[in-house]
């Protein structure tokens, strides 16, 4: 069963377009991930889906509605956490929790079974007020908040932003474990790691999707070789590999760089690649072959939609 159904949605703020017929559908039980940097229309589409903004054309079904004619139902039937911390800042924990409770007629005991993972992290601090949370703690509440009422649909809109890892963790454990349970997820974040935790990723760049798989899926679809470089002054070797013929892409990552060859250059060996920056003056450079990863395959994806 399609719980989420978006049907070629356009939006424009003036001369801007931000979402360029986007389409995807989202199964019952099902996390999908809108994958893409700040800027490329994850957030007007969370807005779209959770009838907060109209789109200029195009469709949207949630759980059957839609979301110009049924947006009343929606709303009472998904949990929606906006990339923007917008709790009640002056309201404790408990609050907080016990008024978003009462908006959709149930209570904090009714439905602690779904919060309980994450909720009782905080619990301990339920008299302190919301604005006095740390960063984790207030995406644990916001968490909690969205799901009290048991939605059928939970919308996260880059939901670990600025969140420390651990909690980042705690996050992913405790979606898996709703999902289990039948609740959708549609969940955007600009973390390429994280895309592999989903069961399905749209790539997005400048509202257009270049790609929707697996994670799987889409690594095993780049029939590139990629490599990692390290070495001493990582930004000239990054301008160096550039200019090398051989190379089609080259960008950092983390500690390295990491290179993609054109395919009349697959053959060439990491010790080749050592050895055109020897020939550039660079000493002591570690060249390894690896796996390629959701963030390679963005990259690639995206120079070839330019």
């Amino acid at each position: 069963m399609e719980s989420v159904v978006v049907d070629g949605v356009k939006k424009c703020y003036g001369q801007v377009v931000a979402l360029k017929g986007v389409s995807f559908s989202a199964h019952k039980g099902e996390i999908f991930g809108l994958i893409g940097p700040d800027g490329s229309g994850k957030s007007t589409l969370f807005k779209i889906m959770t009838t907060l903004l109209l789109p200029d054309s195009g469709t949207v079904k949630v759980a059957g509605y839609d979301v110009l004619k049924d947006y009343i139902e929606i709303r009472n039937i998904i949990g929606y956490m906006p990339s923007k911390f917008s709790l009640y800042k002056d309201l404790s924990v408990e609050e907080n929790m016990k008024f978003f409770a009462t908006l959709f007629k149930t209570t904090i005991e009714e439905n602690y079974y779904l919060v309980k993972d994450i909720y009782s992290q905080i619990e301990p601090f339920k008299k302190r007020k919301a604005k006095n949370l740390s960063g984790g703690m207030k995406q644990k509440l916001a968490l909690s908040c969205a799901l009290i009422h048991k939605p059928s649909v939970l919308f996260l809109d880059e939901p670990t932003t600025g969140v420390d890892p651990v909690s980042r963790k705690d996050l992913w454990t405790m979606l898996k474990k709703l999902s289990e349970q039948e609740i959708t997820i549609i969940v955007s974040t600009p973390y390429m790691d994280e895309a592999k935790l989903c069961d399905r990723i749209a790539l997005i760049k400048e509202g257009e999707f270049m790609k929707i798989d697996a994670p799987d899926g889409i690594v095993n679809s780049l029939h590139k070789k990629v490599m990692a470089v390290k070495g001493e002054n990582m930004y000239l070797i990054l301008n160096v590999l550039r200019t090398l013929p051989v190379i089609e892409m080259a960008f950092a990552f983390g500690e390295t760089n990491h290179i993609t060859l054109k395919d009349s250059a697959s053959d060439l060996s990491p010790a080749d690649i050592v050895r055109m920056l020897e020939d550039k003056g660079f000493n002591n450079v570690d060249v390894k072959e690896i796996r390629a990863g959701v963030e390679d395959c963005y990259m690639v994806l995206s120079k070839e939609n330019i």
